[in-house]
């Protein structure tokens, strides 16, 4: 038998795209390539770029350079880069990073196997030329309800899986769902609800390449959510541009609030979380659900990205600080303990002294548990790039510097605030010197807090307990476990 050839994927930037390096490593796996965690063991290393903001881009650069530093040294052959960099820029990043051996985008993901194949034997294949996907003709109700439309980037998909299907991947449910195979151990995982986005945000180039917003049909993302829970999964993440628009191209603006209980109900999932809401597009409704269903993390990551409505006026956002106090009132008037998180801009084009203090006011008032502050820089593309007002680059980075700051020093008042509460953990590591260690409803993974156990005897990863908040590190909570949470009875 010839020895498998062997892939590694090495992944960059948000959670949809961790999900989009496990749908290729299922298409992979089932083609016959063998997985591998390093690079430098893989015969093809594929870099899973992001394209967002300029030091993502470096950051993908970068592992695309590293990549190719392994060519010299060991088995690795071939370096290719994919995810939303390489869609964004296609031909131009080839021409310009000669290191990468192919530069293939969304479309090229249903062949991925071949197009890595035709790479590792000397061929080249052609880089595409990137389209403004926001200019491409709508999809029609009909067409958006047929199970033969793909997702924007995803192309066209068999209708089955193979009957052979190695062990632990996860069955095709149609094109809306490919293969996925999961590249960790850890009890939680992300699930796409839909891909693009119907927002035209000044500052943001994400819907010209990952195009208009497309949910994903329920019965897929249970049936992915119920494969998930069978490999050990207990918390899922549900992940898209804004998962407030959930169902509206379906028919169903509401939809997300009917879907979010049948994932609570999926047997083995503890937790259900969703990121990433619009604050415009928040619902009295999608609140209730939010706060009041068991198993549903009562967790809102807003995007707020400011609160002075002339600098939102000129994002293309609405809203304003009051706005959006009344907004945060509400959901703890039904949920105290919620979980809140943001990220906010700065030295936005033409955004004053005063816009600054009043995004100010609005952080001191919002009692966030997370804040991420970013200072303004163009990107390629946006409509704010070609806006006057621009502030001088050491001025965005006092503001950067100031607003940062301020979040700091509130996210561990918020903490504090946190100490003395119950709170149900969700175990993902113990270790024996660095301890045990979890996250509760209001913390989602990466972005931000801890819970740090006082003690890891009996503690297992995936496992619930119920914890005493009894001190903070930082944004970190220091918790005693008080007893694990019996899956069956909860």
């Amino acid at each position: 038998m010839p020895e498998r050839r062997t892939v590694a994927l090495v992944t960059l930037g948000c959670a949809r795209n961790e999900v989009d390096s496990e749908e290729l490593a299922g298409r992979l796996e089932a083609d016959g390539w063998q997985l591998v965690e390093d690079a430098e063991a893989a015969d093809v290393a594929v870099v899973n770029t992001c394209g967002f903001v300029e030091a993502a881009k470096k950051d993908s650069v970068d592992a695309l350079l590293e990549a190719n530093d392994l060519k010299a040294q060991g088995r690795t052959q071939a370096v290719v880069a994919v995810g939303c960099m390489a869609e964004r820029y296609g031909k131009e990043l080839a021409e310009a990073l000669p290191e990468a051996d192919g530069v293939l985008g969304f479309d090229d993901y249903a062949d991925i196997s071949d197009r890595l194949q035709t790479i590792l034997g000397g061929g080249i294949h052609a880089s595409h030329t990137p389209r403004d996907r926001r200019k491409l003709l709508p999809i029609s109700p009909a067409e958006r309800q047929d199970s033969a439309v793909a997702l924007p980037g995803h192309a066209q998909e068999p209708a089955a899986a193979p009957a052979d299907l190695p062990d632990g991947l996860a069955p095709a449910s149609g094109p809306r769902a490919p293969l996925r195979r999961r590249l960790g151990t850890s009890p939680v995982a992300s699930v796409k609800l839909a891909s693009g986005c119907d927002r035209r945000c000044s500052f943001c180039a994400i819907p010209s390449f990952r195009g208009s917003f497309i949910s994903r049909r329920p019965s897929d993302v249970l049936q992915e959510t119920r494969w998930l829970a069978g490999q050990g999964v207990k918390e899922i993440m549900l992940v898209s541009e804004n998962n407030t628009s959930y169902g509206k191209d379906l028919g169903d603006i509401r939809l997300l609030e009917t879907l979010l209980p049948e994932l609570a109900e999926v047997d083995g999932i503890e937790r259900v979380r969703v990121s990433y809401l619009q604050p415009a597009e928040m619902r009295p409704g999608l609140i209730d659900v939010l706060t009041s269903t068991p198993k549903v993390a009562p967790y809102f990551d807003l995007s707020f990205q400011h609160s002075a409505p002339g600098v939102l006026r000129a994002m293309r956002r609405f809203g304003d600080t009051d706005r959006f106090l009344g907004l945060l009132e509400q959901i703890r008037a039904k949920a105290p303990e919620a979980g809140v998180r943001s990220n906010f801009i700065v030295g936005f084009p033409g955004e004053s002294e005063a816009d600054v203090a009043e995004l100010e006011r609005f952080l001191t008032g919002a009692r966030l548990d997370a804040i991420g502050v970013f200072g303004y820089s163009d990107e390629d593309g946006t409509e704010a790039a070609g806006y006057e007002g621009k502030l001088p680059e050491e001025e965005v980075a006092e503001r950067l510097a100031r607003v940062s700051r301020l979040a700091e020093e509130l996210v561990s008042q918020r903490a504090d605030e946190r100490v003395g509460e119950t709170v149900e953990v969700l175990v993902e590591s113990v270790d024996e010197e660095e301890g045990a260690v979890g996250r509760a409803a209001h913390q989602a993974p990466e972005t931000d807090g801890q819970i740090l156990f006082t003690s890891g005897a009996d503690l297992t990863p995936g496992r619930m307990v119920v914890a005493k908040v009894v001190g903070t590190e930082g944004v970190d909570l220091v918790a005693e476990p008080l007893h694990l949470i019996e899956e069956a009875g909860r």
